[in-house]
């Protein structure tokens, strides 16, 4: 009879052990901190980051918290906005660009960090390597960019096949000084196998914009090449204002340019980056360590078409070059 009695209550302990930590499992909510250089200009990416989660079972409210900090382009302020998400104690934070990437590294070395969409965390000091690592980074990289910006150059040269002088429009530093050699070599070599001229032209920032546009008029060129930046991807509608009001066919490194009124673009597509970090999150949030999680890169590149820009600017671009792109109105 006592052996019953303790068999019972044996059992009844495990159901109620059992029952606390389920109960314990379904309340543990996931907080996540968002650095973000600029959301005015990006809010579809935090939106795509969201969808992802949702995919994978996180919903705000019920198992998801994210805080989010915001630098409103000035990107002096993140650093500061980095050390609050810290203070938090969020268990994961994510970032973008490099400049988000490497005040969240700096902020911190042992709590999660997921990058979503960086140029070249190797080069930038974020990961030892792609494949491994270390540290407490990880996340998508864009660094096949550094292969691309030829072919960009080559599609152009495709899509208006007179052009034989090419304005390339970047940013000193907005990649990190050897990001910025390492393409604008790259971006060189593409022109010379193409037999076409370039003119280098730099911005620091939006006022440098008129300046630089009047300098690529002034040496006759006649089609853009830009170079991929945050300055430039917050600034994009501009930039392609600046470009149709000088009459230059633009070649762009994100289909956002093109939504935004640019010619055209070719590269990855930045809000599935943004999906697919929400994987990387859902490991860590399970037990990964970051630096044991490689560095993803994009496998697939997007030709994008601006067709309203194409009719303004008088082009004929060739049916063979359309064929191969996504065109939007």
């Amino acid at each position: 009879m006592h052996r019953r009695t303790f068999i019972c209550a044996f059992a009844g302990g495990l159901v109620i052990a059992w029952s606390a930590a389920g109960a314990q499992q379904a309340a543990k909510v996931a907080r996540i901190g968002y650095l973000a250089g600029n959301l005015a200009a990006t809010r579809h990416l935090p939106e795509a980051f969201r969808q992802g989660l949702r995919d994978l079972g996180y919903v705000e409210g019920r198992n998801l918290v994210i805080e989010y900090r915001d630098a409103e382009g000035k990107l002096e302020r993140l650093p500061a906005l980095a050390a609050e998400l810290v203070a938090l104690k969020v268990d994961v934070i994510l970032v973008g660009s490099t400049p988000t990437a490497l005040a969240a590294k700096q902020a911190t070395s042992t709590l999660p960090i997921v990058f979503a969409a960086v140029g070249d965390p190797v080069t930038d000091g974020l990961v030892a390597s792609l494949a491994r690592p270390g540290g407490n980074v990880t996340g998508l990289s864009t660094s096949a960019t550094l292969e691309i910006v030829g072919k960009r150059l080559e599609l152009l040269k495709q899509a208006i096949p007179g052009v034989t002088r090419v304005a390339v429009l970047w940013q000193p530093g907005g990649q990190g000084e050897r990001t910025d050699k390492d393409i604008l070599k790259e971006v060189e070599a593409a022109a010379r196998a193409l037999g076409v001229r370039l003119q280098v032209v730099e911005a620091r920032g939006p006022e440098d914009f008129d300046r630089a546009f009047s300098e690529m008029t002034r040496a006759r060129a006649s089609a853009l090449t830009v170079l991929g930046t945050t300055l430039f991807f917050n600034e994009r509608r501009r930039l392609a204002d600046l470009a149709a009001k000088n009459r230059l066919s633009a070649m762009y490194p994100l289909r956002e340019y093109v939504d935004a009124g640019g010619l055209m673009s070719y590269g990855p597509n930045l809000a599935d980056l943004f999906r697919r970090a929400a994987t990387y999150v859902d490991k860590i949030l399970k037990g990964a360590k970051p630096g044991d999680l490689p560095v993803e890169q994009p496998t697939k590149f997007e030709l994008v078409i601006n067709l309203k820009t194409v009719k303004g600017l008088a082009l004929m671009i060739p049916p063979s070059v359309l064929q191969r792109a996504e065109v939007i109105q």
